[in-house]
């Protein structure tokens, strides 16, 4: 497969003569003839919510800026196409840091609204949609809205989660968090059972601003879901500069067979685990060894082979939640398939104002596997139908082919976001869901000529 650099998983092959784009100019679709358009970020969503093949896709402005930073407040003010990494330089100098941040920094502000991305510290933060004050909305009829919770409120929270459907974020306004530090105080419980970890997570969140585990995959018997409860919060003295190290080191070419199955991943799991020492260890680490450790590796999305990678993160409800992740891990393994990346998080009780928010109360599992075709496909499906019968949900922005039923099942208020869809928007994932199951209301024809 060529690596067209629109998604990130690289399961999905571009069409003959690549994916159309077009920089933003004011107006969706300026002084162009097209179906549909579709705002695109940074391109690190792992399936098909930031591709739409059958039109264009719509480009943040070359040089995109930050406008302004109250450091009295933490009130910033930036273009959404501004990189987190960006936010983060400019911010640090002053004690301030990002008050929820996704597992990359490499994520543009709109797409981290557009996904309504969550971080380590849900429990204590909810998710970044909850920090978003106000952003300006450009629709595909010329009309620019300020939208707030209290301005055009019904888009403001379409628009947050609404995986870029509603119209071109152009500008948005996020109340940032303060801290003593950018390092890290990083407290590692390393447990030799899932059971352990279930009994350490509403603790370890109660306790400290982030909590997240590791979990092999692999290990079975007395040793099944061993790991590391991984907990951290802001050092009062260390780092305020905010830049991140430059990677360790770049992966340059794609592999023909993935390293990271069979024997290299059980070696690879067995040395990680044994990486911590027994019990709790503390230690002071880095803000991009804590946040971002994937973004010191270049390209580390070619380690998964040629045909790309599947993430499939899935949120269980408290109860039950045990059985279910037991359960969840259990296929994977009977499916003779491990998964590289395991986490395992506690989600906190904070409701996003965002329609199609992916948290809920409950616990979230993220499962990785290379693309191994109708194989992967089957435990992707098996892993789905637990989810469902559990009452959970699956993460759209990390799919790239959960049937319509599963987004039904997860995201039931999803008929909301579609009367108020931009009519001139649409992306593969909506075509391929939402689109596919029975219909509201129906919008204006969308192959009007968009100027």
């Amino acid at each position: 497969m060529a690596e067209t650099g629109d998604t990130w998983g690289r399961t999905i092959a571009a069409p003959a003569g690549g994916r159309e784009r077009m920089p933003f100019a004011g107006r969706l679709g300026a002084g162009r003839a097209v179906a549909t358009v579709l705002p695109y970020g940074n391109g690190r969503s792992y399936g098909d919510t930031c591709l739409n093949d059958s039109g264009w896709l719509v480009t943040p402005s070359a040089h995109p800026r930050i406008h302004g930073f109250d450091v009295s407040t933490g009130l910033l003010d930036a273009d959404a196409g501004v990189l987190l990494c960006d936010v983060t330089r400019a911010v640090a100098p002053s004690g301030w840091f990002l008050p929820v941040t996704p597992g990359t920094q490499f994520v543009t502000l709109g797409g981290a609204l557009a996904n309504d991305v969550h971080g380590k510290n849900h429990h204590r933060r909810g998710t970044f949609g909850s920090w978003v004050e106000s952003f300006e909305l450009v629709r595909s009829d010329g009309a620019v809205l300020h939208c707030s919770e209290t301005e055009n409120g019904n888009l403001f929270r379409a628009t947050i989660g609404g995986l870029g459907l509603t119209g071109f974020v152009t500008r948005l306004r996020l109340r940032l968090m303060r801290v003593g530090s950018l390092s890290i105080v990083e407290t590692t419980h390393r447990f030799d059972r899932l059971a352990d970890y279930f009994e350490a997570a509403e603790e370890a969140d109660t306790s400290h601003e982030y909590a997240v585990a590791w979990i092999d995959s692999l290990a079975a018997g007395r040793s099944f879901g061993r790991g590391h409860l991984i907990c951290g919060d802001h050092a009062p003295a260390g780092d305020r500069v905010g830049i991140a190290r430059a990677p360790i080191a770049n992966v340059p070419f794609t592999p023909p067979i993935s390293p990271l199955r069979g024997l290299g991943l059980r070696a690879f799991n067995e040395a990680y685990f044994r990486k911590a020492k027994a019990g709790v260890s503390q230690r002071t680490v880095p803000f991009d060894a804590f946040f971002y450790p994937l973004d010191r590796v270049g390209q580390w999305n070619r380690l998964y082979g040629p045909r790309g990678l599947h993430q499939h993160q899935s949120v269980v409800p408290l109860q039950g939640a045990h059985e279910y992740v037991r359960e969840l891990m259990e296929t994977a393994l009977a499916h003779g398939q491990g998964s590289f990346l395991t986490v395992l998080k506690r989600f906190g009780a904070s409701i996003s104002p965002g329609l199609l928010s992916f948290p809920r109360e409950g616990y979230t599992l993220t499962l990785d596997f290379p693309h191994l075709g109708e194989r992967t496909e089957r435990l992707l499906e098996a892993l789905d139908a637990i989810v469902r019968r559990a009452g959970g949900r699956v993460n759209p922005y990390k799919d790239a082919r959960m049937s319509a039923q599963t987004f039904e099942a997860s995201f039931p208020r999803w008929r909301e976001l579609e009367a108020l869809r931009d009519p001139a928007v649409v992306s593969d994932f909506w075509r391929r869901t939402a689109l596919a199951l029975p219909q509201p209301a129906q919008h204006a024809p969308t192959s009007e000529r968009l100027c």
